[in-house]
């Protein structure tokens, strides 16, 4: 092979350059001014490039355009590094045309001039494009760049020349972060290995440089020279790479340097000692200060020549410290033999000094003797230097050191000031760093207790806590009695530096922290390795595992310590001065993230998170990027030491700690920012990588416990994450299967509280390219087992209807699994990674970037994030994860809901409510000459409207189901958190339809049957009228006959005669009356009978007429013995009076309704009352009632209902009696008698009558009917009483700025009575001014005003006649008004008023009754009007605000689930069970444990449901299943009622007749604020 020279000579160059000015603008560039604006990177020169800017996740990220101009080459080049791709330095550029030629092109003639046109004038040389990326970033992106490329075994920059100027640095800073490891010979043996820093690593550096012209390629030839046989490497670029004949035009000048270092292996190491490998570009003529440099710290300098004549001086005048090796050409022309002796005898060089590539030596045979020279060199030189002493030596040839910056050397000063006094680490950190050690360890103990409640054993559980609270109060004070070390005061000032410094500080610090421990970490990792292959060392295990966590010390440390002194300090007044000055350092550490260091989420070593600290830096994080706040998460998850966090750096090109014996320990959080180029695509502002330590094997989590560990970490950065990696190795089967326990455990907890993270199987060190296929039957054994761990999770929680991992979350095996090759390609130190590694890494970045961007969950903003975080890890902390998690933003979304379905339901209601009045004013109006229907048979009318009820409530419910399906559609509010009550929700307005149904079917069928029932009645009215008016009109012939003028005592005379005569005739008789109490005895008996015959033996020993009359008194018959232990406590007979008393009250309100309505009784009212007991007996059961009980209350309350409803019925057909109402107009015919005889005007009169007898009532009526839906409208506007949730707050804020004994009481022992007066006295304020019901009634009655008008007028155009003008008018408003049919008729007797006066009149009387009505309307109060409505606003509001009526089995707080058919009960706030009347047997003191914490302690409970036998809290569920008691959201939640029982405590004991409870000494110091507030934290009222 040929070796041609990889560069042009610096003549060549120069004229290069010349003619590249000559093609300038008239404004002169310089070389490097036009360099950097063909890259785009002028502006970089000065506002460098950041990290942050080129990690950013952006558009190019994910696109595999290739780059089409030079000004997209630093970008692919950045990228392709970033994610260390070895094909990082192939810049050629494709133009559009050129990757389009094959398309466009049609060769009509051959054209051959092209194939020999070798112009490569568009290329950039590689180098030139990495010199201008160092030129152009800042020290952060040149280290980050460095590092890179060592990792791609690419040479890196060491002198960086500048083109416009002789001016070179030394990348001292930009190196510091390269870390090697190798093994020396001295190690081979014992299989250790060396591991440093390579500035500080002392190695010999030999340098490799050129005089004048060679025809040799130099790089090419040291690319050979460290390459092994198995495995060559282009370390180096050199000419016969891609684009590395381009002329360069900024790298001349530019020194690289790279390393060798072995394996131990003598057959595969080049060299068997470490060496540096120096190169210099360009000729040594043109950069004398960069070959000074070199010949003062190299052990040897090769210099490649083809010519000496005149150059030798140059060789000749150094002073040398470093061997001179010379190397030429034989087979160049321009070798002079005498020049090259005259050269070797000046520098007294051997014959083995030069070595010449002569005609009979091959490529192999030439680079063998260098190796061999280089060998000798490495192995015998004493010349051996770090290269941060070359620092000195540079700043003696006035060559720029990059680490001379003043921020650099100020951020090392303040690391050396802290790092310098580290001697023993472990003393070090109880010295300086006292609070995080045992402290900290002990604090998260009493934390887990607190919510475990392991150790409680027989103690008292709630004094039990506040001993706990105590206890932690004493070791916050602990921590805030040490002084702030020396180490932290200068750690914090020095973070609070400018930004630059400060990002310097924290490198320094990080890098001297690494240095000091990786020695005697390296040696323990080591002997945990060992130890761990063998088991039975398990206290071993556990000693090195305890000192690997005492002797690791970074950065996250001091951090750690940073927020226990930021925590500790919260425990002090607010008006502390310490606490005052700690305040700022959230914002700190915020600021910090935003630069891009990682925050510690999870303390690995105690295994908690300081809550308080990590919510107030990232709730200032908020602060700081608010309103562009929204994040996605990406986390990864799998056992230790499989890459991880080498996986996460590859991926997005951060720096997670993966150094040797550098393990992650907890969890770290990190920000990406998101580019404009991408947001539309993902839809957030940030990304979040989480990186987590590692899951241990099986082995090892039996040592220490670590499996509760490994559980709650998977748990939590699942709950936290969009997406979460899995990483796992196929060939352990046993750990596999933990992890992927630990796994399903934490997918089936999510899956439960509504979030659906995705998750990604990446299985590593897979690199066949089959693979994918191969691992088909390892992909069905994986989902096999997955499924298996779901069962077994799924049992473990409960939770047995998940049958397969599929059930938990979205997952298909052939896209959800990724397999990756080996990192490394050949043997480390020396392989570079491999670029399959890196582009199977780079497609699973584009699939979780894609896979972010599909996510059907909303990006959640900071603070979502944070509440998300704390709530998990709250629920982390209880052993059974799944029923104790509580959060704000379920709330919040759950809340929504509610709202929204409440309002949904209420429109529904409305309507039917509203179209059941028409419905009933039709049924009203049916037979009479208002009624517009055809139908001749009432029932044809009761069909037709159940018909239209059923149309209408179908529709109502579609439209319900489909506002539920459009809700869950929406991306806001957090919807996909409560995606888990859909189902009850759809089954509610299910629900919702069949009470409405059954509802409007008993109204419509009453009202038929009523109205039916009546036909009779009103026959028989009509006929009496007709004889009646017949015999008036005789009477005035007779009268007129006589034409003589009568007195009027004269015609009262006549007319009474005459009206006595008349009703003697008539066959008038009384109506006949129905029994009430057979229907109603009939219907019960029908009720009992199939409740054996028992039930019909007591139905038959009593008579329902001697029911009733006294009040219900339960009394308990059962001995004491059989009665609950549960019961003992809370006085089991007085309960079911309670019971008693709660369906009486709601049997009584449903007769006094239907007795106002003075309508006649019909059998769906007992129906209905019965139906009620049932319902309310069905929902006590737990309170072991018997059949007596139940036959003796129906019998009470059927006795009651029967004679209150045989009084209406009485009343109601007296009212209708024929006789009555013909006696009721007596005084109206004879005024029409008299009007008719004397031939007077009736229009103004008839009109007032008309109006006031037939109008008015039903105008009256309608606006009753119509107020009451109104009311309700209106009062659920208020917020307190949108949900069941914000009512019962509002009920208990209320009850706390009343604070009266006798409230709390009446609330706890009556609570559905207390209830009600609530929602009453709330109406009562509301409407007090009258104002809003004024406006309500204006508009009913403005609106009947019009309607009647409307009918007025289009009457008058179609009636001929005064009769046919009023029935037009009446059936004109059948389906709004109910005209009276009696009152109807009498207006219509004797009236000859002339039908045109009478509209008119009729007119002005509306109106007047308008005025008349505002002003009735006005004088009448809010009680009145309650009263007179149809619909009660006050028992609708309490039917909704109650819901399901169930209360806690334990302290009885009422459920506040929404949805009428939800399955699950569960209250914001659980209460002392001494206030639900508990008391303890022996000493009758009152109960101070509260369920929420009883349901996680080892205690138990009785009662009838366990067959009074002793159960377990914790298993509670087994025992009442539709009952979640999850423990309160943190420990100050019950603060509310502690408060209430230990300031009523006397009251509460004298009342329940028992003693006062022994409050725990923290209760009587809670204040009414802090009830206040733990009120609002328990219901999440922001």
């Amino acid at each position: 092979m040929d070796l041609r020279p990889d560069v042009q000579n610096s003549r060549q160059n120069s004229e290069e350059t010349k003619s590249e000015n000559m093609k300038t603008s008239a404004n002169t560039k310089t070389r490097m001014q036009s360099f950097l604006e063909d890259l785009g990177l002028k502006q970089n020169y000065t506002e460098k490039l950041s990290l942050s800017s080129i990690l950013q996740i952006d558009e190019k990220i994910i696109t595999d355009e290739p780059a089409r101009c030079n000004s997209d080459l630093p970008w692919y080049f950045l990228k392709k590094l970033m994610m260390v791709n070895v094909t990082a330095r192939n810049v050629k550029w494709t133009s559009v045309c050129e990757s389009n030629c094959d398309v466009t092109s049609e060769i009509t003639e051959l054209d051959f001039d092209d194939l020999f046109d070798s112009s490569n004038s568009g290329d950039i040389n590689p180098l030139d494009l990495i010199t201008a990326l160092f030129l152009c970033s800042d020290g952060f992106v040149q280290q980050e760049m460095s590092l890179k490329m060592s990792m791609c075994q690419f040479s890196v920059p060491l002198l960086l020349p500048n083109c416009d100027t002789p001016q070179c640095t030394l990348m001292l800073w930009a190196m510091r972060d390269i870390l090697k490891k190798y093994r020396p010979p001295s190690l081979s043996e014992s299989k250790g290995f060396m591991e440093d820093r390579i500035v500080l690593s002392e190695l010999p550096m030999i340098s490799f440089v050129r005089l004048g012209e060679c025809s040799l390629s130099k790089s090419e030839i040291l690319n050979k020279l460290l390459s092994n046989s198995q495995q060559y490497h282009d370390t180096f670029v050199h000419r016969n790479m891609e684009c590395g004949d381009s002329p360069r035009r900024i790298s001349n000048g530019l020194t690289e340097i790279t390393w060798y270092l072995p394996c131990g292996n003598k057959n595969m190491d080049v060299f068997s000692e470490p060496v540096a490998v120096a190169n210099l570009r360009g000729d040594i003529a043109s950069f004398e200060t960069q070959y000074s440099f070199l010949c003062q710290t190299s052990a040897a300098l090769f210099v490649f020549f083809d010519k000496l004549e005149s150059e030798f001086k140059l060789l000749n005048n150094q002073h040398h410290k470093a061997q001179i090796f010379l190397v030429g050409n034989g087979e160049s022309k321009q070798i002079n033999l005498d020049a090259l002796k005259k050269v070797a005898t000046n520098l007294s060089l051997d014959k083995k000094n030069i070595i010449i590539k002569t005609k009979d030596k091959n490529n192999a045979d030439f680079v063998k003797k260098l190796k061999e020279t280089v060998s000798d060199v490495v192995e015998n030189t004493g010349m051996k230097m770090q290269i941060e002493q070359m620092a000195d030596i540079a700043h003696e040839l006035g060559i720029l050191v990059d680490e001379d910056s003043l921020e650099c050397q100020t951020a090392k000063n303040n690391a050396d000031n802290i790092t310098v006094k580290i001697q023993d680490i472990l003393k070090y950190k109880e010295a300086e760093l006292p609070l995080q050690g045992q402290i900290w360890k002990e604090l998260t103990n009493l934390e887990k207790e607190e919510f475990r409640l392991r150790k409680v054993g027989s103690q008292n559980i709630e004094k039990y806590k506040c001993d706990l609270k105590t206890q932690k109060e004493k070791l916050r004070d602990k921590q805030n009695s040490y002084d702030m070390s020396d180490a932290m005061m200068c750690f914090i000032n020095a973070i609070s530096s400018p930004g630059i410094e400060r990002c310097y500080f924290l490198k320094w610090m990080r890098m001297n922290l690494d240095n000091l421990s990786r020695e005697k970490l390296s040696g323990l990792r080591e002997q945990y390795k060992k130890k761990c292959n063998n088991s039975e060392n398990k206290e071993e295990i556990k000693d090195i595992d305890r000192q690997l966590s005492n002797s690791s010390l970074g950065t996250e440390h001091f951090f750690r310590e940073m927020g226990q002194i930021y925590e500790a300090s919260l425990s002090l007044p607010e008006t502390n001065q310490s606490r005052q000055q700690l305040q700022h350092l959230p914002k700190l550490c915020a600021g910090l993230m935003l630069d891009g260091f990682p925050l510690e989420l999870v303390d690995g070593d105690a295994s908690n998170i300081p809550l308080t600290w990590v919510s107030d830096v990232l709730s200032q994080l908020n602060e700081l990027v608010s309103p562009k706040n929204k994040i996605l998460v990406v986390t990864v998850l799998g056992v230790q030491s499989t890459g991880k966090s080498t996986l996460l750096n590859t991926m997005f090109g951060v720096q997670f700690a993966v150094s040797s014996g550098r393990c992650t320990r907890g969890a770290f959080m990190l920000l990406l920012k998101i580019n404009d180029d991408i947001k539309k695509v993902l839809n957030c502002d940030f990304v979040v990588i989480i990186d987590t330590e590692g899951l241990k094997s099986p082995e090892l989590a039996q040592l220490d416990d670590s499996h509760e560990h490994d559980n709650e970490l998977a748990t939590l950065v699942v709950g936290l994450s969009d997406i979460t990696i899995i990483n796992i190795a196929m060939e352990n089967s046993t750990e596999m299967k933990d992890i992927l326990q630990i796994v399903v455990h934490a997918f089936l907890r999510m899956k439960e509280v509504g979030k659906k993270p995705k998750c990604q199987f990446v299985h590593q060190n897979v690199s066949d390219v089959s693979a994918h296929e191969k691992n088909l039957r390892d992909r069905k054994l994986l989902l096999q087992q997955l499924n298996e761990m779901t069962q077994a999770a799924a049992k473990m929680e409960k939770k047995e209807d998940y049958k397969s991992f599929t059930d938990v979350m979205e997952y298909n095996p052939d896209t959800g699994n990724w397999y990756i090759p080996g990192l490394w390609n050949g043997n480390p130190p020396m392989a570079p990674v491999n670029a399959g590694y890196s582009e199977a890494v780079y497609e699973l970045k584009k699939n979780i970037i894609q896979l972010l961007g599909n996510c059907q969950s909303p990006a959640n903003n900071v603070k979502d994030f944070t509440e998300w975080m704390k709530s998990l890890w709250n629920a982390v902390k209880h052993e059974n994860f799944i029923f104790s998690f509580r959060n704000s933003l379920v709330a919040d979304a759950y809340m929504r809901l509610c709202t929204e379905f409440n309002k949904w339901e209420w429109e529904f209601k409305k309507d039917m409510y509203t179209w059941v009045t028409r419905a009933e004013t039709r049924i009203s109006n049916f037979g009479t000459v208002a009624a517009k229907s055809a139908k001749s048979d009432i029932r044809e009318l009761l069909t037709c409207l159940k018909t239209e009820a059923s149309t209408l409530l179908a529709e109502w419910e579609t439209k319900l189901l489909k506002n539920l399906t459009d809700y869950f559609k929406q991306t806001e509010g957090h919807v996909y958190l409560v995606e888990g009550y859909r189902e009850e929700f759809s089954n509610s307005a299910k629900s919702i339809r069949r009470e409405m149904e059954n509802s409007v079917f008993n109204q419509l069928t009453a009202a038929a049957e009523i109205k039916q029932g009546m036909r009779e009645v009103e026959q028989i009215k009509e006929n009496h009228t007709k004889e009646m008016v017949k015999a008036v009109c005789a009477l005035i012939d007779e009268c007129r006959k006589k034409k003589v003028q009568m007195t009027e005592e004269e015609l009262d005379k006549e007319f009474d005669k005459m009206w006595n005569e008349t009703v003697r005739k008539l066959s008038v008789s009384k109506l006949k009356s129905t029994d009430v109490f057979t229907c109603v005895s009939h219907y019960l008996r029908q009720n009992l009978s199939h409740k054996g015959s028992h039930a019909c033996e007591l139905l038959s020993k009593k008579s329902l007429k001697a029911c009733g009359l006294m009040p219900f008194k339960y009394t308990e018959e059962r001995l004491m013995n059989k009665i609950s232990f549960w019961f003992k406590r809370q006085d089991h007979p007085m309960m079911v009076q309670k019971l008693a008393d709660s369906i009486l009250d709601a049997c009584e309100q449903f007769v006094t309704e239907k007795m106002e309505r003075k309508t006649n009784y019909h059998d769906t009212y007992i129906q209905e009352i019965v139906l009620m007991i049932d319902e309310r007996l069905e929902n006590n059961q737990h309170l072991g009632t018997d059949i007596k009980f139940e036959v003796s209350l129906k019998l009470h309350i059927c006795g009651f209902a029967a004679v209150n409803f045989q009084q209406m019925h009485e009343d109601f057909l007296q009212v209708n009696d024929p006789y009555t109402c013909l006696s009721q107009n007596k005084e109206k015919f004879r005024a029409d008698f008299k009007d008719v005889f004397h031939e007077r005007d009736q229009c103004q009169k008839k009109a007032e009558e008309f109006t006031k007898q037939c109008l008015k009532p039903a105008v009256e009526d309608f606006i009753n009917r119509s107020l009451g839906l109104d009311i309700i409208g209106e009062m659920q506007t208020l917020q307190q009483f949108s949900t069941r949730i914000w009512f019962q707050y509002s009920l208990l804020q209320d009850l706390l700025a009343k604070n009266t004994f006798e409230n709390y009481l009446s609330s706890i022992s009556s609570y559905e009575d207390y209830v009600k007066k609530q929602i009453l006295d709330q109406i009562l304020s509301h409407f007090s001014d009258g104002s809003k019901m004024s406006e309500f009634e204006d508009q009913h009655l403005q609106s009947c005003i019009n309607s009647i008008t409307d009918a007025i007028n289009e009457a008058k155009l179609i009636s001929d006649n005064l009769k046919t003008f009023v029935e037009d008018i009446c059936r004109k408003l059948d389906e709004k008004l109910v005209i009276s049919q009696d009152a109807l008729v009498a207006f219509m007797t004797l009236n000859k008023a002339d039908q045109e006066q009478f509209a008119h009149w009729l007119t002005v009387s509306v109106k007047d009754m308008g005025q008349t009505l505002r002003e009735e309307f006005k004088k009448s109060n809010i009680e009145l009007k309650l009263k007179q409505l149809h619909i009660k606003p006050q028992n609708e509001i309490f039917t909704k605000l109650i819901g399901c009526g169930k209360q806690c089995p334990f302290c009885k707080s009422p459920c506040e689930a929404g949805g009428a058919a939800h399955t699950e009960h569960w209250a914001s706030l659980h209460r002392p069970e001494g206030l639900g009347r508990h008391r303890w047997d022996e000493s009758r003191k009152l109960i101070t444990d509260i369920c929420s914490s009883s349901v996680i302690s080892d205690a138990g409970f009785c009662c009838d449901a366990t067959k009074h036998e002793w159960h377990p809290y914790k298993k509670y569920k087994e025992i009442f299943p539709d009952w979640k008691i999850p423990p309160d959201v943190s420990l100050e939640a019950s603060d509310y009622w502690k408060y209430v029982m230990a300031k009523f405590n006397k009251d509460f004991a004298k009342a329940y007749g028992a003693e006062p409870a022994e409050i725990p000494e923290v209760w009587d110091k809670i204040t009414e604020t802090q009830a206040a507030k733990s009120l609002s934290e328990s219901f999440n009222i922001k």
